[in-house]
């Protein structure tokens, strides 16, 4: 379909194998052997979902700034697609072998077509070569003391683990799960939490069952397309909303990219307010976008975000404007690395549930969690969505049922439906979510997710934010007790 609509050459990665980061690399990064660059690129991935035949399967557009396209394009392409009678292809074109590197010259309709295979994991690794020192993580690596454990889950990032973590930081092979990438996942779900990570989970000591090995101290899993991470400690959990903020608090210091500072960061409105009071401790710019990476490539493009995050397990910086997974494994191994440069000898290694409990010692915790409430019939999410809007129209109200329910709850001291201006373009994005804002820096927000005819989503995020020092350690379920019951 490229060579009939005069497309003059493609680039595809060996064997078709690209994650959706290394992808916005490759459009941002890679110049073709006759001086050529991207103009932007078709990504055929299920992302965090089963994949297969019978299973999910998406094609996502990304723009010749490496990001995803933003909605008054992908408003277009939907458009032409009701009006469309015809398209074009060129059937008589041969099979091309993906599998071998270099460039194929055909005779197109519209003169001649190259298609040019090259490398998947190249560009990708150099460009992670130039933001981290590698040369001090592989110190980290080689220590007796530390053990390292990642999960694929058969999804595409098995392809640059070996790359990264064996071949250039010295990684031991066993160190590697599910590293084989399939077409299914594996027949597996590639979502890298804590219900379909469950290997991993179990390795790093956070299964129902305790093992007589001793975890890792350092465990990561990647979702289908490598752009979402999960992040483990032995025996510990980090929030995706605690691993931007911690990423955040000490990039300067762990992460040459970041040396000469921090330009600004965001997080999407329903992530937890870590990363607010970093930026405020920090005295740094701040942005809370509705959800969706494309708000982030906004902000990047003109120069105002270096670090951003979304609670969906989402993190990534200004190297490219996709969300990355591989890239936050590499920034938590960046700071425990840095910790650790002169203890590699010493008694004890800093670990990640010592960098996290040190992290809240300074910026308090923001206790957090989401409940989903799926294939709820479209009128009635509809009809509570309007209900709360028309809630908050009273303040007074609302303080006088929280407290008839627990007096030992903040104050509501605004709410609302949130709204986000776009600073760059002026774009207006309405009805992102409804936001109840309590004294304490606590939040309820509700955030309607999909309408179609299987009926709709409500998200519900419950955030408890604690400052004191000694309440930091506390079981979650404890800390926001108080919110669930007001509820």
């Amino acid at each position: 379909m490229s060579a009939a609509n005069g497309v003059r050459r493609v680039w595809v990665g060996q064997n078709g194998l690209l994650s959706t980061p290394a992808v916005s690399a490759v459009i941002r990064e890679r110049v073709g052997v006759d001086g050529s660059k991207a103009t932007g690129a078709f990504i055929l991935t299920a992302s965090h979902n089963p994949g297969g035949p019978h299973e999910d399967f998406g094609i996502k557009y990304n723009m010749e700034n490496g990001g995803p396209a933003p909605e008054a394009i992908t408003d277009k392409i939907f458009e032409n697609t009701k009006t469309i009678t015809e398209y074009l292809i060129a059937e008589d074109l041969p099979n091309i072998d993906i599998s071998t590197i270099g460039v194929a010259n055909f005779s197109g309709p519209e003169g001649q077509f190259d298609v040019e295979v090259f490398d998947s994991a190249s560009d990708y690794v150099k460009l992670m070569k130039s933001i981290f020192d590698f040369e001090l993580i592989r110190k980290l690596l080689s220590s007796s003391k530390f053990t390292f454990c990642y999960d694929a889950l058969h999804g595409v990032a098995g392809a640059y683990a070996h790359r990264i973590f064996v071949e250039e930081l010295g990684a031991q092979e066993s160190s590697l799960l599910n590293c084989v990438p399939k077409e299914d996942f594996g027949g597996g779900h590639p979502d890298p939490n804590l219900t379909y990570a469950k290997e991993l989970v179990a390795r790093m000591g956070l299964g129902k069952s305790d093992s007589a090995v001793d975890p890792p101290e350092f465990g990561a899993a990647a979702d289908g397309d490598a752009d979402r991470n999960m992040i483990l400690g032995k025996r510990f959990f980090v929030t995706p909303s605690d691993s931007v903020a911690i990423i955040a608090a000490n990039a300067v210091n762990a992460i040459p990219y970041f040396s000469s500072g921090l330009k600004g960061v965001a997080r999407s409105m329903p992530t937890s307010a870590a990363l607010d009071v970093v930026a405020k401790n920090l005295n740094l710019k701040f942005f809370e976008v509705p959800t969706g990476w494309k708000f982030f490539g906004n902000l990047m493009d003109a120069g105002l975000c270096s670090i951003c995050g979304e609670e969906s397990f989402g993190t990534g910086s200004d190297h490219i404007r996709e969300k990355d997974g591989i890239w936050a494994v590499l920034a938590w191994l960046s700071i425990l690395a840095f910790k650790n440069k002169e203890n590699l000898n010493g008694d004890k290694l800093v670990t990640v549930e010592d960098i996290v409990r040190q992290h809240w010692a300074i910026y308090g915790r923001h206790y957090y969690t989401r409940y989903d409430y799926e294939n709820v019939d479209a009128g009635a999410a509809k009809d509570l969505m309007a209900y709360l809007v028309k809630l908050q129209s009273s303040l007074d109200e609302i303080n006088s049922s929280v407290k008839g329910a627990r007096s030992d709850v903040s104050n509501v001291v605004n709410a609302d439906e949130f709204e986000y201006k776009d600073p760059v373009d002026g774009s207006v994005s309405k009805h992102q979510g409804i936001r109840f804002l309590f004294e304490d820096g606590s939040r309820l927000v509700f955030r309607l997710s999909g309408t179609g005819s299987e009926g709709a989503t409500i998200r519900l995020y419950i955030e408890q934010y604690e400052k004191n020092s000694s309440k930091t350690g506390r079981d979650s379920q404890e800390a926001l007790a108080p919110l669930v019951s007001i509820l």
